[in-house]
């Protein structure tokens, strides 16, 4: 081996080496929360009509800027501290007063510190005039919380969903007054004139990304649309899961599908939606998805980009609304989720959503069952599940309130099969419920639950099969319903 070979190996970053991460871990950052005060936040609020219900839900500021830490870590900075700033009112060119500027400025020169996390979204204007008074490079909420996504994204659809919202969110960003951005370029050939500037160009070339992306997308809508009318065609109910980030949506989606897909205790460890197939207890199956965690002033372009990978959410038959009950703000959570899914046209009470309250292994005896002694007492309709998607406690409920929630409209059919009809057996397990069987030497006597639109199927192929009176239908459907 040569020493040209030898520097040439030497030079080349070790396996698994990530530029990006190892950047981030040697920059010190500093996270500040500028958040408004009880009285001037639900002003706020009322005026931005983001209430559920008429009621108010002010997140605590202290849960709001350890999240804001987690978002910081989520990308491997290394966050030196935090600076909770309490406001009366928002300043147009700075979000913050200036003396408390003057103070984090100080904070960061003597520190070293190489970015600043604002917890809020800032104006194109208020991030530069932060990052001239700071003297370090300044990043907000949208910022950062589109970064996050970029690293998260794995498929070829969430990176370009993920590369559009960033484009839109960097367009705004083309007013700072770099030198760069203010040179002047020639005219070419016959055009003639002073020619554009700098500015200009990056603008023009976005726009003719976003155009390029767009189209991609278009195409990636369609085969996802291909597959969907696919599983329509079997069909099989899709239930999706949703909720705040790190609510323990993938633990969950783990939990009744056997899968394992990422699951930490981590914001925004799933982005990449996934379906798996589970067989509830009767036998019916269904599609579960897991989908991205929503969280609190999640930015437009990210709901708009992400419309598509969130339409398995607009169509399912039910919604699983995941729920932290060990959060100190899991009533904020929940709102921030419902004003989302109203984004996607879902109402608060569509009938279709079912809460699960999550995390029960984390609180003490007397919360615990405080929580189980509520859920039971809420309408039968809207009663929430009490689960421990980590250890398992409550999820044999929640699959048979799943069941019973599909089943309200179906169909039960009592038939005999003879001993030697296996395959008739075999159809049934996987068309219908099995409610009961009774195995004889003559033969074997099912009661039976179908879907609606499978009903005509199963009369063809049984023609024998009697559909079961109302009363005893009405009871088995009583029977399944305990819990939901």
């Amino acid at each position: 081996m040569t020493e040209a070979d030898t520097r040439q190996r030497a030079a080349q970053p070790a396996p698994g080496y990530d530029p990006e991460r190892a950047a981030a871990e040697n920059t010190k950052a500093l996270v500040v929360g500028p958040y408004l005060t009880e009285r001037a936040a639900v002003r706020a609020a009322q005026i931005a009509r983001k209430s559920v219900d008429g009621r108010e839900f002010v997140r605590d500021p202290g849960a709001r800027i350890l999240e804001a830490e987690g978002l910081a870590r989520a990308i491997d900075l290394d966050v030196v501290g935090h600076e909770t700033v309490m406001l009366t009112q928002i300043r147009p060119a700075t979000f913050i007063g200036t003396g408390k500027v003057d103070d984090i400025a100080a904070r960061v020169r003597e520190e070293d510190i190489g970015l600043v996390m604002v917890d809020c979204a800032l104006s194109p204007v208020q991030q530069r005039n932060l990052e001239k008074a700071f003297g370090a490079k300044v990043i907000d909420r949208t910022g950062l919380i589109l970064e996050i996504f970029g690293r998260r994204a794995r498929t070829r659809e969430g990176s370009l969903q993920v590369e559009l919202a960033h484009l839109g969110y960097q367009k705004s960003r083309l007013v700072r007054s770099w030198t760069h951005l203010e040179r002047q370029r020639g005219g070419f050939g016959f055009l003639g004139g002073p020619g554009e500037s700098q500015i200009e160009t990056d603008r023009r070339l976005i726009q003719e990304r976003v155009i390029r992306i767009e189209r991609e997308l278009e195409t990636v809508k369609k085969t996802r649309g291909l597959h969907r009318k696919q599983r329509q065609d079997v069909p099989y109910p899709v239930v999706a899961l949703v909720g705040y980030t790190n609510a323990g949506k993938s633990t969950l989606f783990n939990r009744l599908t056997q899968a394992e897909v990422l699951a930490k205790d981590m914001l925004f460890a799933t982005l990449d939606p996934t379906l798996r197939a589970v067989r509830l207890p009767h036998g019916e199956r269904i599609m579960l998805s897991d989908t991205v965690g929503f969280i609190s002033d999640l930015p437009t372009q990210l709901v708009s980009a992400f419309r598509a990978t969130l339409e398995e959410v607009i169509s399912a038959d039910v919604v699983l609304h995941v729920r932290d009950l060990s959060h100190e703000d899991t009533a904020a959570q929940s709102a921030d989720v419902e004003n989302i899914l109203e984004e996607l046209g879902i109402e608060p009470h569509d009938p279709r959503i079912v809460e699960v309250w999550n995390k029960i292994d984390l609180l003490d005896d007397d919360r615990r069952m405080a929580l189980i002694n509520a859920a039971r007492r809420g309408p039968v309709r809207q009663r929430p599940f009490v689960v421990s998607a980590l250890t398992g406690e409550g999820v044999n409920d929640l699959l048979n309130g799943i069941e019973a929630r599909l089943s309200a409209n179906h169909t039960a059919f009592d038939l005999e099969l003879p001993p030697e009809d296996g395959e008739g057996l075999s159809w049934l397990y996987a068309q219908t419920q099995i409610i009961s069987r009774e195995d004889s030497d003559d033969g074997m006597k099912l009661s039976v639950r179908v879907a609606p639109e499978r009903a005509e199927r199963l009369l063809r192929r049984f023609p024998d099969a009697r559909k079961s009176g109302p009363e005893r239908s009405t009871a088995r459907r009583r029977g399944t319903s305990r819990g939901l």
